[in-house]
C-alpha cells in the first residue's frame, strides 16, 4: 500500500496492459464475461498497484488488506493482476476456464493463489467482507477490506442487509466499490430494477459514499485514500465505469455481459487495446 502520491501515467498504461491480458487469456470463440472484467479493470489496478497492503510471496500474511470480488464473474481481471503481482505465473493465466485449472470461471479461493472468498451467487460478498472485518477488530489487526460490488448486483437485499451490519457496528475498515457500468446481463440496470439514487441510498444506511469516474485513476486514487481517513463509518465508492471499456466494439454493450468472439473480433480488439498501451508511452 502506498502513501505516496500516486503515479497515475504508470496506473494508466498498467491497466491497459491488464486489459490486453484478460482479453489474450479469454480468447476466441469462447464465452466470457468480458463486459464487466473491463469495466473493473481500472479499480483492480488502483487497488493492487497502489492501494492495498499484500506480500505476494507471503499470501496468508495475517496484516495483508483484503478484496472481496463480489462481483464474481469478473474474476478474470482480478486473475491478471494476480498473476502480474506474483501471486502465480502468468503462464496460468492461458489456462482460463479449462478442465483442472486453477482459474475457473467464477473464484474459488481453494484453487487459486491470493484470493479472499468464493464469490458469483451475487449479494454475499459484502457480508463476507463484514465478517473479515469483525475479525480483524477481535484480534487487533489494522487491514482494510475491500469489497467490489456491480451495479445490478445492488438489486439483492442482502447487500442492504449487509450495509446496515456494517453501519451498525461501525466497521469503517470496509470500504464498498460498486462498479456502476450501468447494465447487467438482461440490460440496463435502471429498466430492470432501478438503484439510484445510489449514493444516497448507502448515505441512508450510515455510511459515507463517493462518487466518481471509475477510469480516472487520480479519481480512484483519491478516493481511496479519501475513504482511509473515514473513521467511525464504512465508506461506499459509486465508480461510475463503461461496459467492455478500452474495446470499441464491446462498450456499452449488454450482449458482451457473457460472449464468445470470433477470431476477427479477437484481434480487433488486441489492436485496440495494443494501440492504447503504444499511446501511453514509455
Amino acid at each position: 500500500m502506498s502513501a505516496s502520491k500516486p503515479d497515475v501515467g504508470m496506473l494508466e498504461k498498467r491497466a491497459a496492459e491488464v486489459r490486453l491480458r484478460i482479453v489474450d487469456s479469454m480468447g476466441p470463440d469462447k464465452f466470457h464475461h468480458f463486459g464487466g472484467s473491463l469495466s473493473a479493470t481500472d479499480l483492480l489496478v488502483a487497488l493492487y498497484y497502489y492501494k492495498m497492503r499484500y506480500r505476494a510471496e507471503e499470501p496468508e500474511w495475517p496484516e495483508r488488506d483484503r478484496l472481496v470480488l463480489s462481483k464474481g464473474h469478473a474474476v478474470p481481471a482480478l486473475y491478471v493482476c494476480l498473476a502480474l503481482c506474483g501471486f502465480f505465473p502468468t503462464s496460468e493465466l492461458d489456462t482460463l476456464k479449462q478442465f483442472g485449472s486453477n482459474l475457473q470461471g467464477h473464484p474459488d479461493m481453494r484453487k487459486t493463489c491470493g484470493l479472499e472468498a468464493n464469490t458469483g451467487s451475487l449479494g454475499m460478498g459484502l457480508s463476507v467482507a463484514n465478517g473479515m472485518a469483525l475479525a480483524g477488530r477481535v484480534a487487533g489487526r489494522d487491514y482494510r477490506v475491500y469489497a467490489l460490488l456491480g451495479d445490478g448486483e445492488c438489486q439483492e437485499g442482502q447487500v442492504w442487509e449487509a450495509a446496515m451490519t456494517a453501519a451498525h457496528y461501525r466497521l469503517d475498515t470496509v470500504t464498498a466499490i460498486v462498479d456502476r457500468n450501468e447494465l447487467q446481463a438482461m440490460g440496463q440496470t435502471e429498466e430492470r430494477m432501478s438503484v439510484e439514487p445510489l449514493a444516497s441510498k448507502w448515505e441512508g444506511f450510515g455510511w459515507e459514499a463517493f462518487e466518481i469516474d471509475g477510469h480516472d485513476m487520480g479519481a480512484i486514487c483519491g478516493a481511496l485514500d479519501a475513504a482511509t481517513a473515514v473513521e467511525g463509518r464504512p465508506v461506499a465508492i459509486i465508480a461510475h465505469t463503461v461496459k467492455g471499456k478500452g474495446v470499441p466494439f464491446m462498450e456499452g454493450q449488454p450482449g458482451f455481459h457473457n460472449a464468445a468472439i470470433g477470431e476477427e473480433q479477437f484481434r480487433e480488439a488486441a489492436a485496440a487495446l495494443e494501440a492504447t498501451i503504444a499511446s501511453l508511452g514509455e
